[in-house]
């Protein structure tokens, strides 16, 4: 407020100072008004007061019909502004042979009315969700700012064709075009506003409501890209091509995009609610809390269930989809739930239940005391496995390994393991029907690696069908692999402290080693021991 006052203030002394100091030079009226369009710098401090008037009297009809801004529009204000300076000045470069004090003012008095539309149209977004006496009190100072936008659009958009007319092609072409637009922009203001004050004025809530907003935005949406593309195709024809339309041009167009995808989108949600979603019984209502979270009124009758068992009014439900389809407390998507399934395979006998401790029956084609052969994708690293045959049974005469003789106890025991390891394959493991791969090249110092972890039983993906005891015993092997793991982890962590305790000595070691003596001190050892010997 001190600032706006201060910049009004030394406006209003600079333009007495130009306009004293003319007056003093000319003496007369006529020459001081010459004088003053001849002079640059006093037409610059006159421009500035010009502004300053212009602020002074928005400020004055934001007080008379807002009143007090909001951040959120404020802000929204000064985004849209540096916008519509920006494509103005792009604007610039088209009809720079326009450029005239008389093209300022327009652009002036366009952003003027501009920042009024764009006002009005947020405040009716507000004002639409605040209680009854807020939009009854705002209600005919709205309609009377609408109407006075609505006519000065309208005698602006008239000026610019009869100048185009009579004039040829010129920037009026450009502030026509943009007063058209903001005669759609007021047009739907007006009708939303209507919307609101005909749905709060009813006793019961309207219904239809949501469907006119969303037919008026595709309206109005499908008027505004069809005066984008005229103005786009006559400006190609008569100047260039306007860089400055592309971003006006682009938003228009993804928002009646939009419009259409929501319009297509509801209808279809709107349709599977009808015919799809069942009647909440009373019953479901009772087993859930019956107060719908659209309106927080209780639901008795009229209720509908969703995909996800959530339960809300029918009306509330068509109101909600009309805006987005989606489940209004978990957000599911109602009509990718809607889609109907693929067709379900036919259902199989079930197998009859085993006994309890019934024998697992062996698995087919598996010698006894081998493992069954791996399924495919155990082990995606590995090439396939071929099961290997069985092992040959010994001969009723050869002799057993327990009659050979024995020399020394010693001797009997280092061979055993090397007679073992003779019998089977290079590579194998006992009970492996395979031979194992050896990750590096074989080397006579490097141990076979240990064989693949075997995945363990998963358990079944519903445990109410099982015993107590069956439970029980779930429960102690998964305690007891917990343990294994938990006994694992800590012989692990005694191998690394014992690993650092062996490198810690090492280098203790190390460093108590004397370093090596030269040859020269070696040879002048050798020489003073003889000299040494033959003196005595």
């Amino acid at each position: 407020m001190v600032r706006a006052a201060l910049v009004t203030g030394t406006s209003l002394v600079l333009t007495g100072a130009v306009v004293a100091h003319a007056y003093f030079l000319k003496h007369q009226f006529y020459p001081t008004v010459v004088y003053l369009t001849k002079s640059s710098p006093s037409m610059a401090v006159i421009y500035i007061q010009a502004f300053v008037l212009v602020f002074l009297l928005g400020k004055l009809m934001r007080k008379v019909f807002f009143g007090q801004l909001r951040a959120a529009e404020m802000e929204h204000l000064i985004e849209r502004s540096w916008y519509a300076v920006t494509e103005t000045c792009l604007a610039f470069t088209v009809f720079r042979d326009d450029f005239s004090p008389r093209f300022v003012v327009l652009f002036t008095l366009l952003l003027f009315l501009k920042c009024f539309h764009w006002l009005a149209e947020d405040r009716v977004d507000f004002v639409s969700e605040q209680f009854v006496l807020y939009l009854f009190y705002y209600k005919e100072l709205i309609y009377s700012l609408m109407v006075l936008l609505g006519v000065l659009d309208f005698l602006f958009v008239n000026h610019a064709c009869h100048s185009i007319i009579t004039r040829g092609a010129s920037v009026q072409l450009v502030f026509g075009f943009e007063y058209a637009i903001l005669m759609t922009m007021v047009l739907t203001t007006f009708i939303k506003y209507t919307l609101h004050t005909i749905d709060l004025q009813s006793e019961n809530p309207w219904d239809n409501k949501a469907v006119y907003m969303l037919y008026t935005e595709l309206f109005t949406g499908f008027i505004k890209v069809l005066l984008y593309m005229a103005f786009m195709t006559i400006m190609i024809k008569v100047h260039t091509f306007p860089l400055f339309a592309i971003r006006p041009m682009y938003l228009a167009m993804r928002q009646f995009k939009k419009a259409v995808t929501d319009a297509i989108m509801s209808r279809r949600a709107i349709r599977n609610m009808n015919t799809l979603y069942p009647d909440a019984t009373p019953e479901d209502l009772q087993a859930t809390d019956n107060v719908c979270i659209i309106c927080r009124e209780e639901m008795v009758t009229g209720a509908k269930k969703l995909p996800c068992n959530h339960i809300f009014h029918s009306s509330c439900l068509r109101s909600w989809f009309q805006r987005q389809q989606t489940c209004p407390t978990c957000r599911m998507d109602v009509l990718r739930a809607s889609q109907p399934n693929q067709t379900p395979a036919p259902a199989q006998a079930p197998a009859p239940a085993a006994a309890a401790n019934a024998p697992v029956p062996p698995p087919v084609n598996v010698a006894p005391g081998m493992m069954p052969q791996f399924p495919p994708g155990l082990f995606p690293f590995w090439g396939p496995l071929p099961g290997a045959p069985p092992p040959p049974a010994a001969a009723p005469g050869a002799p057993a390994a327990t009659d050979a003789p024995q020399t020394k106890s010693g001797a009997s025991s280092s061979t055993q393991p090397n007679a073992d390891g003779a019998s089977a394959a290079p590579g194998a493991m006992p009970g492996f029907p395979f031979s194992m791969p050896p990750p590096f090249p074989s080397a006579p110092w490097l141990p076979m690696p240990p064989p693949p972890p075997f995945m363990s039983s998963m358990p079944p993906s519903t445990l109410s069908t099982m015993s107590e005891a069956e439970l029980r015993e779930l429960e102690q092997e998964g305690r007891r692999g917990l343990e294994a793991r938990l006994q694992c982890l800590q012989n692990i962590h005694t191998l690394l402290d014992a690993a650092m305790l062996n490198i810690h000595h090492y280098l203790s070691t190390v460093a108590t080693l004397s370093p090596p003596r030269s040859e020269t001190n070696a040879g002048e050892t050798s020489t003073s021991v003889n000299n040494d010997a033959t003196t005595s």
